[in-house]
C-alpha cells in the first residue's frame, strides 16, 4: 500500500507521523497542494490525501490520477466543494472526507465571535491601546442570556452550538430542512428561515455548501433581521452573499458580523498577502469595520480537531485501498 500525502502543514507533521506509526503505515509527505503541476507526483501511489482550499476541478487531473493507479482522494476536511466530485467518479476515484472531526471546535469559535461582538471586545481593546480607559455608552454590552439565538443548520455542529448558547441561558430557536429529535430537546424549530431571521437577536449558521444553500443569506433575507441583530458564519463562505452583507452592515441594517469563512477566500486563506492584493476587496472592507470580526477559516484549528482529522483521513484512505469503500465516501 503506497500513500502520498499532499499539502502537509507544519502543525500536521508530528501528528501525521504519530498516526502513521500507530497504524503501522508508511506514507510519503510533501508540502505542495494537489494541482495540475504536482499531480505527476502521485504516479505509483494507490491513494492520496489532500488538505487545501485551492480548487481541483480540471478533468485532466483526475484522468492522470486514474492512469497512475490512484484509487482514492482522502480529503482532510469536512467540506469538499474544492474537488470536482463528478470528474473523480467518472475516473473511478473515490473521494472521502472527515465529516465529524470536532463539532466543538467550530461551535466554540461561533460562541467566541458572539461574545466578542456582544461585549465590544475589539473596540475596547482598540481604545485601551490609545490609553482611553473610559466607560462610554457605545461600549455597553449585552448578555447572551438576554438573547434569542437562531441556529441555521442543526446537524452535529449546529446542535453543539445550540447546547453552548443554551448553557449561557439563551432562548434557542432553529431551522433545518431535516429536523433532529435530539435538537428538539434543546431548541424550538421555526417553520422557515424567514421566521427565524425575524425573531433572532443573534443568528449562527452551520450549513454545508450546497446549491440549495448558496447565497441563502442575501439582501432580502438580511432586511428581515433586527437592526440590533448579529450574524455569525463558521460554516462555508458562499452561504452568505458577501456583497449583500457588506451593504447591510454599511447601511446599519444589522448590528455586526462574526465571519470565519468568506466567498472566494482562497485568495487570502493560509497566505501572507500584501495590502495592495486585497485593497478594496470584501476582506479589506470587513476588516476595517469595528462591528465585524473576521478570522481566516480557523474554526477547525484546534489540537483535538487536527488529531481527529489526520487519524480519520488515514483510516479512510486505507479502507478504500483495502476494501474498495469507505463510510466517508462523498461521490
Amino acid at each position: 500500500m503506497k500513500i502520498l500525502i499532499y499539502g502537509v502543514r507544519d502543525y500536521e507533521e508530528e501528528v501525521m507521523k504519530e498516526c502513521l506509526k500507530a497504524a503501522n503505515l508508511n506514507a510519503d509527505m510533501i508540502h505542495e497542494d494537489l494541482t495540475e503541476e504536482t499531480v505527476k507526483k502521485a504516479e505509483g501511489y494507490d491513494g492520496i490525501s489532500i488538505q487545501q482550499v485551492k480548487e481541483v476541478k480540471d478533468e485532466k487531473t483526475f484522468e492522470q490520477l486514474k492512469e497512475y493507479g490512484v484509487k482514492v482522494i482522502s480529503s482532510r476536511t469536512a467540506g469538499v466543494d474544492m474537488i470536482n466530485l463528478e470528474a473523480a467518479a467518472k475516473n473511478g476515484i473515490i473521494v472521502t472526507n472527515v465529516p465529524r472531526y470536532s463539532p466543538n471546535a467550530i461551535a466554540e469559535l461561533a460562541v467566541s465571535h458572539s461574545l466578542n461582538l456582544l461585549r465590544k471586545c475589539d473596540k475596547v481593546d482598540g481604545r485601551m491601546k490609545k490609553n482611553d480607559f473610559r466607560w462610554k455608552a457605545d461600549l455597553l454590552g449585552k448578555e447572551i442570556r438576554s438573547l434569542k439565538v437562531g441556529i441555521i443548520g442543526t446537524g452535529k455542529i449546529g446542535l453543539t452550538s445550540a447546547k453552548l448558547f443554551k448553557g449561557f441561558g439563551a432562548e434557542v430557536i432553529g431551522f433545518d430542512v431535516y429536523r433532529s429529535p435530539e435538537a428538539e430537546e434543546i431548541l424550538t424549530y421555526c417553520e422557515t428561515i424567514e421566521e427565524l431571521l425575524k425573531e433572532a437577536d443573534l443568528v449562527s449558521i452551520h450549513t454545508p455548501s450546497l446549491e440549495s444553500t448558496r447565497h441563502m443569506i442575501n439582501k432580502d433575507r438580511l432586511k428581515l433581521m433586527k437592526k440590533s441583530a448579529l450574524i455569525i458564519n463558521t460554516s462555508r463562505g458562499d452561504v452568505i452573499n458577501t456583497q449583500d452583507l457588506l451593504e447591510a452592515l454599511q447601511n446599519g441594517e444589522i448590528a455586526g458580523a462574526g465571519l470565519d469563512t468568506l466567498e472566494n477566500e482562497s485568495v487570502f486563506i493560509n497566505k501572507t498577502v500584501t495590502t495592495e492584493m486585497i485593497e478594496g476587496s470584501a476582506i479589506d472592507l470587513l476588516q476595517k469595520m469595528d462591528n465585524v470580526i473576521v478570522t481566516p477559516h480557523v474554526g477547525f484549528f484546534t489540537e483535538t480537531a487536527i488529531e481527529n482529522i489526520v487519524s480519520k483521513a488515514l483510516e479512510n484512505v486505507q479502507d478504500v485501498i483495502r476494501n474498495g469503500h469507505s463510510e466517508c465516501r462523498v461521490n
